[in-house]
């Protein structure tokens, strides 16, 4: 009686694999040759992708996003940052950003109100509720809007170098045993940081898509809440701002630049 002869098909996985392999490991070449972006590889890019790429210039109609201009309730129109910086031109702005608002935190004796703060590029500003609002509500005090107007001339000096300003309303736990009502307090976390946001939009010369309001309640604290002094330390808005990066600017507009033209 004749074996059957084995069929060998077993290890056709191996082929698959080292598929895979192979084109993870030019993926990775890839990320490599382009740690250093610059204009000419990423035309070799595209290229490669598609020889009858032609670079164009492409214009946005509308609000659509931070290359588009924006017509504000004054008639006057406020108009984006251009590339005409440098990424140490940029950095030196925000540096000097920091600088003017710790000046001003201090000149004003507001260090127990007004905390400012840089890490990892950003810079941090964090305010006192109490500066702010009074209890449970959203309205911006009147001295409040006097603070917010001078940090909005210190962000104007540099509004070509601001990526993006974050901000952030907290509350605190009323009660040590039991939560706050969810509906009540996020609710009116995010509209004391939306609050900020908008008057940020109305006196500054940055582009609103650059601003973001975001209400976590009372579920980042920074202390206790076991008394009314700990509770007060987590009644707070926080501003978070970013420089811009005009490295990841490149990749983003190199990428879609690439995008628009296959799709064509």
């Amino acid at each position: 009686m004749k074996k059957k002869k084995s069929s060998g098909g077993g290890a056709n996985w191996m082929d698959t694999y080292g598929d895979m392999v192979t084109l993870l490991l030019c993926f990775f070449v890839l990320l490599y040759s382009m740690s250093t972006i610059t204009e000419d590889k990423w035309k070799a890019l595209v290229l490669s992708f598609n020889p009858d790429a032609q670079k164009t210039i492409q214009e946005v109609e509308g609000n659509k996003g931070p290359s588009a201009d924006l017509e504000d309730q004054g008639g006057e129109t406020r108009v984006p940052p251009v590339d005409s910086e440098t990424q140490e031109e940029i950095d030196e702005m925000i540096e000097s950003l920091y600088a003017s608002l710790q000046q001003y935190s201090q000149e004003e004796g507001m260090e127990n109100t007004l905390s400012v703060e840089k890490d990892d590029g950003k810079i941090y500003l964090k305010f006192n509720e109490t500066a702010f609002f009074n209890g449970d509500s959203a309205v911006l005090r009147e001295d409040a809007q006097q603070v917010l107007l001078r940090v909005c001339d210190i962000l104007n000096n540099v509004a070509d170098a601001v990526e993006e300003i974050r901000v952030q309303g907290h509350t605190a736990q009323g009660t040590a045993d039991s939560p706050n009502d969810p509906r009540v307090d996020r609710t009116l976390s995010s509209q004391r940081a939306t609050e900020v946001v908008i008057f940020l939009q109305q006196y500054s010369q940055l582009h609103p898509s650059r601003l973001v309001s975001e209400g976590f309640g009372q579920w980042r604290p920074v202390d206790s809440n076991a008394t009314s002094e700990t509770r007060a330390n987590n009644r707070r808005v926080e501003m978070i701002i970013s420089g811009r990066n005009l490295q990841s600017e490149q990749l983003g507009e190199s990428v879609q630049t690439y995008i628009d033209q296959s799709n064509s």
